[in-house]
């Protein structure tokens, strides 16, 4: 397999969601930069989120971020918080093909409740938790819009 520069089609705003095929094979080692990895529902982007991404963006020369598709994040946070790409409730899959050099999670969140954490650690890379943003939650802001509407009508 023949390693493909990751920068080729950075402009390009087709190429920043791939199939998982298309980001080992674009992504995957061996790699002449460090790769940082952060997963997330993020259905309500908020100021918490970006605070993590740009954390974790700060951590290596690129970072790879993946999103639970509409299932997972129905599974995982109730019906009514949809999002779309990555279909597994976790990216264990993923984190284990792709092995990034930094796997970043909230604080929220410990080593051991951290999917692909052990595949990380064991090919000699690192899990970092970022400190998350007080009063930033996409569950207290959908609490905060439902009690809002709550309260109109």
């Amino acid at each position: 397999m023949s390693q493909v520069d990751p920068m080729k089609t950075e402009n390009d705003s087709t190429s920043r969601v791939l199939t998982e095929e298309d980001l080992v094979e674009r992504f995957g080692r061996p790699r002449n930069y460090s790769l940082v990895f952060s997963n997330g529902v993020f259905d309500l982007l908020h100021a918490g989120h970006i605070a993590s991404l740009e954390a974790a963006r700060a951590l290596g020369d690129r970072l790879v971020v993946a999103v639970n598709a509409d299932s997972s994040a129905c599974r995982l946070k109730g019906a009514d918080r949809p999002v779309t790409i990555f279909g597994e409730d976790t990216p264990a899959d993923l984190i284990e093909r792709l092995l990034p050099d930094v796997l970043v999670k909230g604080a929220d969140y410990s080593l051991q409740e951290i999917a692909g954490s052990d595949a990380v650690i064991a090919a000699g890379g690192e899990v970092r938790l970022i400190a998350l943003e007080a009063s930033r939650s996409t569950t207290g802001l959908i609490e905060r819009i439902r009690a809002s509407e709550e309260s109109r009508g």
